[in-house]
């Protein structure tokens, strides 16, 4: 057998991913599979059971193109590329999504579809419908407005409006934001799937909603023949044929409305409103959970912010208690000392009472001492006053007694020289006769005169005697008068010195030195006897 002569052998599957608006399936279908059977085993994935409204769309060359069902996938003018992509979207739109959208599915599938078309402007919306459309967006994703937990710049990542909204005004991402969340914040309790609804409600209304645009010309001719005739061209078959088919589908759906609910639309209803029924009792019960759970928690707060709160109080409690025993500590110390400090006080006091008398006492004393003082420095001052009497009167004997002296040193000289004169009368006498004169003669007054000189220089022996001795006696007394002042000076200062010391009670400033006589006039009569002695 030839190797050239064999047929190459055809694969039996191939490889389609399909990519819906949240999610992408890959399938490997069968070579003889029609469009329908791939398309119902992608509504058997996802759970969709309302198909009439999706297909399968694919992209051809600059346009695109809806999966034919009734045709095998492989003879259809789809990519040759494996897999082959195919987008699961919504064909054609409901009238009233409300009343036509029964499975929880098909409405977020076309919540989805419809939310892209507005971002990518494929429908015109308005800036104040973005934004309301918007805070709905965010109630399908976030749930309730909780601002504990969405801070702001929660939908800093979200896309939620359109380009040319955000670009008509002139308003920050925050200021956007502000706005959306203040919508938001009004749709407290609203589930994913009213969210969703609300949404597609106010999309519904829209002028663009489920509308598809193409670039044609076109002529169409009505069955009437009396009617003029409507014509439309395209430039390529392929959209001729896509705009057919888009009729046809939108006006089999139109009648499918006029027409009783199949059997198994009903039973999609009632199972829906059954669903319904069920969620919303499962959403009551779970809000009724959630409030008791809130208030649960709330008065879980309370009892931990009154635990909070008792131990705070407690501790504060405990704190001023030690403080209070701190304190009361502190104030039996203080006490304690202030009883000690009372005792050294009053100790003190009986000592200053002690000093006070002892200083009355003193101060008596000081008096009758100061009075005796002043007794003795009187008694000082006359004796001084007398001695200077004496002194002088002294001084006046000594003048007389020098004058006496001067009066006998005369006389003495005078008998001198008498004298002299008779002996040099009398020597040649003697030397002439060598015998001594007669006895018998009378005494010469010259004799009588020697004889009174020799009585005068006895007598002055005798004065100078008595002088000298009045001298020692008056130097004896003059020294112990100046002991006595030296004792009386020496007292008054230590007198002075303890008035001082007695923090001045009393005070002998006033009391100067006794007034004597200047120490000048003092030792005049001792120095002028002093003087009469050197003389003599």
């Amino acid at each position: 057998m030839s190797i050239l002569g064999l047929k190459k052998k055809q694969p039996k599957t191939f490889k389609v991913k399909v990519s819906t608006m949240d999610a992408e399936m890959e399938f490997s279908c069968e070579v003889k599979w029609k469009g329908k059977d791939l398309f119902d085993l992608v509504c058997r994935t996802i759970g969709l059971r309302e198909t009439w409204f999706f297909g399968l769309r694919y992209t051809v060359k600059d346009t695109y193109a809806w999966l034919k069902p009734d045709k095998q996938v492989l003879d259809q003018e789809v990519p040759k590329d494996s897999p082959i992509t195919f987008h699961f979207l919504a064909k054609f739109f409901p009238e009233k999504v409300e009343d036509e959208l029964v499975q929880e599915i098909t409405q977020h599938l076309f919540f989805l579809q419809v939310k892209k078309q507005i971002l990518d402007e494929e429908i015109f919306c308005s800036p104040e419908a973005s934004v309301l459309l918007a805070s709905y967006a965010v109630q399908a994703k976030y749930g309730d407005y909780d601002p504990n937990f969405h801070k702001p710049g929660f939908l800093a990542q979200d896309e939620l409006l359109p380009k040319r909204v955000l670009m008509q005004y002139q308003m920050t991402p925050d200021m956007w934001e502000e706005k959306i969340t203040a919508w938001y914040a009004e749709h407290r309790n609203i589930t994913r799937d009213e969210a969703e609804m609300e949404y597609l409600k106010i999309a519904q209304d829209l002028e663009m909603y489920g509308v598809s645009y193409f670039s044609i010309t076109f002529t169409i001719k009505p069955l009437d023949k009396k009617k003029e005739v409507f014509k439309f061209y395209s430039s390529q078959l392929r959209v001729n044929k896509l705009i057919l088919q888009l009729c046809i589908g939108n006006h089999d759906l139109f009648m499918r409305r006029r027409k009783v609910d199949s059997i198994e639309v009903q039973q999609m209803k009632a199972q829906a409103k059954e669903e319904k029924a069920r969620k919303k009792v499962e959403r009551q019960i779970l809000a009724r959970e959630k409030q008791m759970r809130e208030e649960a928690e709330r008065a879980k707060e309370d009892m931990e912010r009154r635990l909070f709160q008792l131990q705070d109080e407690a501790r504060m409690a405990n704190e001023a208690l030690l403080r209070s025993e701190e304190t009361a500590d502190l104030l039996a110390e203080k006490a304690q000392i202030a009883e000690e400090e009372a005792k050294l006080l009053a100790h003190k006091a009986a000592e200053a009472e002690q000093e006070r008398q002892r200083l009355e006492v003193t101060a008596l004393k000081t008096k009758e001492e100061k009075r005796l003082m002043e007794q003795k420095m009187r008694e000082a001052e006359q004796l001084a006053v007398k001695l200077v009497e004496q002194s002088e009167r002294r001084l006046k004997e000594a003048d007389h007694l020098k004058q006496d002296l001067n009066e006998a040193k005369d006389a003495e000289r005078r008998a001198k020289q008498k004298l002299l004169e008779i002996t040099k009368t009398t020597y040649p006498l003697i030397a002439a006769y060598s015998s001594p004169p007669p006895p018998t003669e009378p005494e010469s007054p010259e004799v009588s005169s020697s004889i009174r000189m020799d009585f005068k220089d006895s007598d002055m022996k005798r004065l100078s005697m008595e002088i000298e001795r009045e001298r020692l006696e008056y130097m004896e007394k003059s020294k112990h008068l100046q002991d006595q002042l030296k004792e009386l000076k020496s007292e008054i200062e230590s007198l002075k010195l303890e008035e001082q010391q007695q923090a001045g009670l009393y005070s002998l400033r006033s009391y100067a030195e006794p007034p004597y006589v200047p120490h000048s006039n003092r030792n005049s009569a001792y120095m002028a006897q002093m003087a009469f002695y050197e003389e003599v």
